[in-house]
């Protein structure tokens, strides 16, 4: 199963349309509550996790996806079963996705090294080690990040692309009218 983590401060668009489009794609995800069971995102929009984050099985992880937002951003990096999530599926080549400013997580652990990746603008310097490219959705291996809300069901389609392959993806967003 895919984590989607939320934290107080998450955007809400990236959260849930890319929580949308991997559920049409009948993609296992489970919402993380990392900062309790009731999420408020940066616009004041509450939403119920599915569980919370004491209920995570990282064995059972086959991906980890981190919307942005502020100070949810912040608030996913301070969680350690964030990290220790992100880590393992990025060591066993699962795919790891962050979008808006939660790319800034991966480049603090490091897992942008030599990778091409894109985040909101203005926080490039936080991509360590990365090529960064400023396009709305990039894949490099199984590292996806995104741009910003404006990108979250292509940042979704990426995520199915990468899991179910590209017809899974295209199927979905053509029946959301996207393409």
């Amino acid at each position: 199963m895919f984590y989607l983590f939320l934290a107080d401060g998450f955007e809400e668009t990236e959260a849930l349309a890319t929580l949308d489009v991997m559920r049409r794609a009948k993609m296992d995800v489970i919402t993380v509550g990392v900062t309790g069971m009731e999420v408020t995102g940066s616009h004041n929009v509450t939403v119920k996790a599915d569980i919370g984050v004491d209920a995570v099985d990282i064995s059972k992880a086959d991906g980890a996806v981190l919307p942005g937002g502020m100070p949810g951003t912040l608030n996913l990096e301070k969680n350690q079963t964030v990290i220790n999530c992100v880590k393992t599926c990025y060591e066993k080549g699962l795919p790891v996705c962050a979008i808006c400013a939660a790319p800034s997580i991966f480049g603090h652990m490091g897992l942008l090294n030599g990778k091409t990746a894109t985040c909101f603008p203005g926080f490039e310097s936080e991509l360590t080690g990365a090529n960064h490219t400023g396009a709305a959705v990039e894949t490099d291996g199984n590292v996806i990040t995104a741009r910003g809300a404006g990108c979250a069901i292509p940042f979704g389609h990426a995520i199915v692309s990468l899991a179910l392959g590209r017809d899974a993806a295209d199927r979905v967003t053509k029946d959301m009218q996207c393409l």
